[in-house]
């Protein structure tokens, strides 16, 4: 069984009932034109985590490790939009307004399509999710379990906001969970390192963190 160091300790896990995760890697958040900017982000600190999340993608294909891809994404006709989520903040775009990349975070719009270097590989599962966290109304544990997964690798944007709530909810349905460092990115750097920090605390409270070089020489 591959083991890595990892924090705050050792992370072992079996590649046949592990699964990819990666967060997000949309148009949307990580290239100008997008729901990122239109919230008056700098989106390029997203941009040091693609060829990163990219490796990782490349990495797990490689060792037969399932990949599961997520989008932020709304029905057209807003349904599965509460007003409490479209409605705040002074974004000058908000979800479901037309922007350079058509309309913000609409399933089918270009925007909401991923970045190329991260885009799916046929056959591997892609997961609509209408809120932050991955399991939220997806199905996701559902298709996890009937694959006999029981670890998570985590990559993705944003650290904070939609990478940290699918790896709460990972926890709380019993997953180990592991964040790869460099796969992942913030607006804010400093709420990158505050949410690494948070995982890792009190003895891997939500799960373990790690550089991908480790996740690479375990595999190896």
């Amino acid at each position: 069984m591959p083991r890595l160091a990892a924090d705050p300790g050792p992370y072992a896990f079996e590649p046949a009932s592990t699964a990819l995760v990666m967060i997000d890697m949309q148009r949307d958040f990580i290239e100008p034109g997008g729901f990122g900017e239109a919230l008056g982000n700098d989106v390029s600190r997203l941009e040091a985590c693609v060829e990163p999340a990219a490796r990782l993608l490349a990495l797990c294909r490689a060792h037969g490790i399932a990949v599961i891809h997520t989008k932020e994404a709304h029905r057209p006709d807003l349904a599965d939009c509460p007003p409490a989520k479209r409605l705040r903040g002074a974004a000058s775009l908000r979800i479901g307004d037309r922007g350079p990349m058509g309309r913000i975070l609409i399933d089918g719009e270009p925007g909401n399509d991923f970045v190329p270097a991260c885009a799916p590989h046929p056959g591997e599962t892609v997961i609509a999710k209408p809120g932050k966290g991955a399991f939220y109304r997806t199905g996701l544990d559902e298709r996890l379990r009937a694959r006999g997964i029981t670890h998570l690798v985590f990559g993705g944007v944003t650290t904070e906001v939609c990478v940290q709530t699918s790896m709460r909810e990972a926890n709380d349905r019993g997953y180990e969970c592991l964040l790869i460092d460099e796969a992942t990115a913030s607006y804010f750097p400093a709420f990158k390192a505050a949410t690494l920090a948070m995982i890792a605390a009190q003895g891997g409270i939500v799960g373990w963190t790690a550089p991908l070089a480790a996740f690479a020489a375990a595999l190896a």
